[in-house]
């Protein structure tokens, strides 16, 4: 039986799917980290980088309130 407090595990995303879910090339996620404007990616093993599920949904929804602002 499974604990109830046991938390699901981490998710995350490769930058192919990035790349498809936002619609923009891998260049322009990769400048977005270094301007500091998108996540920083985990390095999962030496040839693995993926980004956290939650990170990502946190900015996507920071970007949907921002242009609501304007």
């Amino acid at each position: 039986m499974a604990n109830a407090t046991q938390s699901s595990p981490q998710q995350f995303f490769r930058i192919s799917h990035l790349k498809q879910r936002l619609g923009v090339s891998g260049s322009s996620i990769w400048a977005w980290v270094k301007k500091g404007h998108f996540p920083k990616p985990h390095r999962l093993s030496a040839n693995v980088t993926a980004w956290d599920r939650a990170s990502i949904e946190a900015w996507e929804q920071s970007r949907i309130t921002a242009s609501r602002e304007l």
